[in-house]
């Protein structure tokens, strides 16, 4: 049965289908709509907006109704520049209780027809499953409110840079909110209206605390390196990988800054050339397996449209960025029914907000995270009391 959503915070159930709104008790048989919402966690539904691989709406609009759409999307921005006007958060609030209720009838009944076209036209993408895993990571992230602590850092309001993040910090909504849309690679951003968790200056970060005992971060060492190493089928260093480049690529010659500084250069250029990186990475090879001329196929089946310049790029951020989040999905059914939750997400890392009772599960989650499709990757992990003050955890597994 086709239905809308008609808020994604899990605290606002409310649906819209055959003809009616349903509030409070979902009724039985619902089975497709646009798009996921935090309280349809363990439903079985099809999301139409996951076919459409960052599209919205209007982009996939059948033309016999697009004046439609056009004329009821004109309204609902209306809507949403009356709350920003009147200082109504949308975070702190149902939609469903802020618009009439004729509107919000017409507008879903209109995006009930959308998400019926393209469920009939479009194919399902072959990494269906990861795209709805990683939508329900984030729309979790981004109901849980930030623990926000200005004082932290008001030693540094001498620094202008400082004073103007405090200021805008007072119109910044505590919610970290991510687009899984935002790049072609699958990288997460940012929406503009959330908290700029992964645009955060380093002496900006104390200000964000946990709501439990600490934070406890997951890092992954060198993982675009291990990536690349992963493709090209070889084994994973257990030890820091700019340490064993310097061992094992570059002959024990120069430091672990200048094997690091030499390994990224050659990454991310590929013009670049350094026959000892060559030899063992085999940047050609893995090239030629993933990427045919026109587009990139990922290991996690993504494809991107690629010139040669771009290919190996995408082939390594896509795939690292897809791994990432999948492992952090892992962290996220392990931590199910617990006082520990993820925090959020930075790149490749992810911030648990950790509450001591779970002291003991630590290495399980560890574990899980690092043991990747690719293979068993190296972790480094953090701990703290703000995200500014992490500091390296030794732990025994």
């Amino acid at each position: 049965m086709l239905f809308q959503a008609l808020d994604n915070k899990q605290e606002c159930v409310g649906v819209y289908t055959n003809g009616r709104l349903v509030f409070d008790e979902l009724p039985a048989g619902l089975t497709k709509t646009w798009s996921y919402s935090a309280f349809l966690s363990e439903y079985d539904i099809e999301y139409a907006s996951l076919y459409c691989m960052g599209q919205d709406l209007a982009d996939v609009c059948p033309e016999d109704l697009k004046e439609a759409w056009t004329s009821l999307s004109d309204r609902m921005r209306a809507y949403l520049r009356s709350f920003v006007t009147s200082g109504v958060s949308l975070d702190e609030n149902c939609f469903f209780d802020l618009v009439p209720q004729r509107y919000l009838m017409e507008f879903c009944e209109l995006k009930n027809k959308i998400s019926e076209h393209v469920l009939e036209t479009t194919p399902k993408p072959e990494n269906y499953e990861h795209l709805l895993s990683v939508t329900k990571l984030v729309t979790e992230i981004s109901n849980q409110k930030l623990n926000i602590e200005p004082s932290n850092i008001r030693h540094l309001r001498a620094n202008l840079q400082a004073r103007n993040f405090l200021k805008k910090l007072k119109h910044t909504t505590p919610y970290c909110k991510y687009n899984v849309n935002g790049t072609k690679t699958g990288r997460l951003t940012t929406n503009p209206n959330g908290f700029p968790i992964l645009t955060l200056k380093k002496e900006h970060r104390s200000v964000v605390q946990p709501n439990n005992d600490w934070f406890i971060e997951l890092d992954f060492n060198a993982a675009e390196l291990r990536v690349l190493l992963a493709l090209a089928g070889k084994p994973q260093p257990t030890i820091d990988i700019h340490k064993w480049n310097t061992q094992h690529v570059f002959g024990g010659q120069g430091s672990r800054p200048e094997a690091k500084k030499r390994a990224f250069a050659w990454l991310y250029n590929p013009d670049s050339e350094d026959y000892r990186m060559s030899k063992l990475y085999e940047r050609e090879s893995v090239l030629n397996r993933h990427w045919d001329g026109k587009q990139v196929n990922t290991p996690f089946g993504r494809t991107i449209a690629s010139d040669h310049f771009h290919a190996l790029n995408y082939i390594v951020q896509s795939t690292c960025a897809d791994m990432v989040l999948e492992q952090v999905c892992k962290i996220r059914s392990l931590l199910a029914g617990r006082r520990s939750t993820i925090a959020f997400v930075v790149h490749d890392s992810v911030v648990l907000d950790f509450a001591d009772e779970d002291r003991q599960e630590l290495m399980t989650i560890v574990n899980e995270f690092s043991s990747t499709r690719l293979g068993k990757f190296m972790v480094n992990i953090s701990a703290g009391k703000n995200f500014g003050k992490l500091r390296e955890l030794r732990v025994n597994g």
